[in-house]
């Protein structure tokens, strides 16, 4: 998907608070805490949570932000949103609140929902907040699995893992999150489809520079920041829409391939007809499929560290 202007250099914490020495978050990791959390009981190896630089809530959560409707919204029609239709409502995050925040608890069509984005693994995904009945309240816990965002739920403090939707430590550990399908594109794109929509307003209360990014050229670098087993079959970044099952089934579409194959794949992935296609000039994916198959976009190197055993479309089968 296309990026946000680069504010400079790369800067992984947002400079809201020092980060702590290596040799401090060490010796608080074996301790079995790290960023005030306990790691225990885990269902991830505790040694592969890492601080990644700011603190617990450090990169603050938005809580039912301001909307606007789409006729007094300031972005850009190429402004990228996260799109969401639910319950007879249609809401669109965008990307440039999105990346200084990476978590919005809201509600949509009557639906808790959690808006999450991990720039570092290019990963939006929108999830139900409801578990065993309670609604919960999301916030950014500064640590990374797999180089991927860990939330935490503030009534238990257990982590969750953003790409694999499962608590992975704390009170709630095993416990799993319902993903909603949304819609990754730009605000003109979903505003002409959806005039009725609201827009997350730049107004957030927070003081930030929205439009543009903190991580400067990462989405394009061919390195990661933390350590996580790469596969070198494409670019690290390649944009890749990864379909999966909850019984873990996965296959992984690279927009490399399906722009080989003339910008679409219609096939069978799990017994289930499926169609999944790439615009290569708006970097935008398009899925068909059933409900009970999720759909993840995202970097190829994050797909992959998640769904080990993924199998992938090439266009030359």
């Amino acid at each position: 998907m296309p990026r946000l202007r680069a504010a400079g250099t790369l800067l992984v914490a947002l400079a809201c608070a020092a980060p702590a020495s290596a040799e401090e978050g060490r010796s608080a990791q074996a301790a079995g805490e790290l960023n005030g959390f306990r790691l225990a009981p885990a269902s991830i190896p505790v040694e592969e949570i890492l601080p990644g630089g700011p603190p617990r809530d450090g990169i603050p959560a938005l809580n039912t932000p301001e909307v606007l409707p789409a006729d007094d919204a300031p972005w850009p029609d190429p402004a990228i949103v996260v799109g969401v239709d639910l319950g007879g409502e249609r809401r669109a995050f965008p990307l440039a609140i999105l990346v200084w925040h990476e978590l919005v608890n809201d509600v949509v069509g009557g639906r808790p929902v959690l808006v999450s984005y991990c720039p570092l693994c290019g990963t939006a995904m929108v999830f139900d907040r409801r578990i065993d009945g309670l609604t919960l309240d999301f916030g950014v816990s500064g640590l990374l699995y797999n180089s991927d965002l860990l939330m935490f739920d503030r009534e238990s403090e257990s982590l969750w893992s953003q790409i694999s939707a499962h608590a992975v430590a704390g009170p709630r550990n095993g416990a799993r999150l319902t993903l909603i399908r949304s819609r990754i594109e730009s605000w003109g794109a979903w505003r002409r489809r959806h005039p009725d929509t609201t827009v997350l307003s730049p107004e957030t209360g927070h003081r930030r520079r929205y439009g543009t990014s903190p991580y400067g050229d990462y989405a394009q670098s061919e390195e990661t920041l933390f350590p996580v087993a790469l596969d070198d079959r494409y670019h690290p970044k390649m944009p890749t829409l990864g379909l999966r099952l909850r019984d873990g089934q996965a296959r992984a579409y690279p927009a490399e391939e399906l722009a080989r194959a003339g910008g679409s794949a219609t096939e069978r992935f799990a017994g289930r007809s499926v169609r999944v296609a790439y615009d290569p000039e708006g970097q935008v994916f398009d899925v068909e499929a059933p409900p009970d198959v999720e759909a993840i976009e995202g970097f190829w190197f994050a797909w992959k560290a998640f769904h080990p055993e993924t199998s992938v479309f090439t266009a030359d089968r």
